[in-house]
């Protein structure tokens, strides 16, 4: 299965197909899920992974659209 990268989703010269559409959508729901997810870390899991509590938490923030 391949994933949208940055560059796929921003070209607007490209005709929309229905499979374009459809994965950026599955691109979008995973990563809400994966903020979500992110929200729930502990203090500790943020710095077991080495990130900063301030940068996870910008993270999580984020709107589902935005990269």
């Amino acid at each position: 299965m391949s994933t949208c990268t940055h560059e796929s989703m921003t070209n607007y010269h490209a005709p929309l197909s229905l499979g374009a559409i459809a994965e950026t959508l599955h691109v979008w729901r995973e990563r809400a899920k994966q903020r979500r997810e992110l929200a729930q870390w502990s203090e500790r899991d943020i710095h077991d992974a080495g990130f900063s509590v301030n940068d996870v938490m910008a993270e999580a923030g984020k709107p589902f659209w935005q990269a």
